[in-house]
């Protein structure tokens, strides 16, 4: 299969480089600066599971035009507006998109601009970070990558997609229930932000407060609710290992949400907090730790706003 990444950044440039080390067709389209780089440098991924030093094929937007099968989308939820843009010309008739974006608000986006039967349904996991250098630095061992159908018409798709990226270097899973499978990492992720972010800490230092450990769980126990609301609460093999994670004394665990947040940096207060306590509303459960997480972040916003440089 014909695959085009659109970036080469952190999880793009990683899961990228695992699909060339194994030999997939995958072309990357990325900015002039960043061509040029790949161009001289290949693409150079530093990983405890293996470096990757390899010719990057890429190409920009202005020369993209093509017959791909499909696109992949791992861009933050505030620049999908732009990546939508940037990939409208070279999505072809059997084109699918492949978006790895948290929350799941960008398949209503991608739906309205490109047609549901073209959108595929994933999500991954990995930290990951593009260093000053332009290397791709895996954090740590894990890198999952987990798509599937979310119409019938989609399945024999991605099942020969399946096989294609199964060569790679990678824990690859086709799922057969993915929309679930975003709302329990939907479930996870929000909690973990809307929780390290609120206390400015990361899950340890939380649970060691006074009364930590009960905002936590409460952060859990109603975004739960939301999603059962929304006919995708978390199984309950997937709450007790949340609930492990996010309790677990002395633990490092923080959202990269916080690291943006230390950093002065851009985040996706709306698509993960926002949009759960919209989905909540609609379906009339109340989440008050959940809004109080929320104002933090949309106060941070505000601030970043008006303070320019901080």
């Amino acid at each position: 299969m014909r695959i085009l990444i659109l970036g080469a950044g952190a999880t793009g440039g990683y899961f990228g480089g695992r699909m060339l080390e194994a030999g997939c067709d995958v072309t990357f389209l990325v900015r002039p600066a960043r061509a040029a780089f790949l161009s001289t440098n290949g693409l150079i991924v530093e990983s405890p599971l293996g470096d990757i030093r390899l010719p990057a094929p890429t190409v920009t937007a202005d020369a993209a035009a093509s017959e791909w099968d499909v696109v992949l989308l791992s861009c933050k939820a505030f620049d999908l507006d732009e990546a939508i843009g940037t990939v409208g010309g070279v999505i072809g008739p059997q084109t699918k998109v492949l978006p790895v974006l948290n929350g799941l608000a960008h398949l209503d986006r991608l739906d309205s601009a490109f047609g549901s039967e073209r959108v595929l349904g994933g999500l991954c996991a990995i930290a990951a970070t593009l260093t000053r250098d332009g290397m791709v630095k895996h954090l740590n061992r894990a890198h999952t990558f987990t798509f599937g159908h979310r119409t019938d018409d989609q399945r024999r798709f991605c099942e020969v997609l399946f096989a294609d990226l199964g060569r790679a270097r990678v824990d690859v899973k086709r799922s057969d229930a993915i929309v679930l499978e975003m709302w329990e990492k939907w479930v996870l992720l929000a909690t973990l932000a809307a929780s390290t972010c609120l206390m400015r800490a990361p899950v340890g230092d939380i649970v060691a407060a006074p009364g930590g450990e009960a905002v936590v769980t409460g952060l859990l126990d109603e975004i739960q609710s939301i999603a059962e609301a929304n006919g995708n609460a978390a199984r309950p093999h997937v709450i007790t290992r949340v609930r492990a994670l996010l309790t677990e004394a002395g633990s490092g665990f923080a959202a990269s949400m916080l690291r943006d947040v230390e950093a002065g940096g851009r985040i996706e207060a709306d698509h993960i907090i926002g949009d759960l306590l919209r989905r909540g509303a609609e379906k009339g459960v109340e989440a008050p730790h959940l809004r109080i997480a929320y104002a933090h972040l949309k106060a941070y916003e505000a601030r970043r706003e008006h303070e320019p440089g901080r």
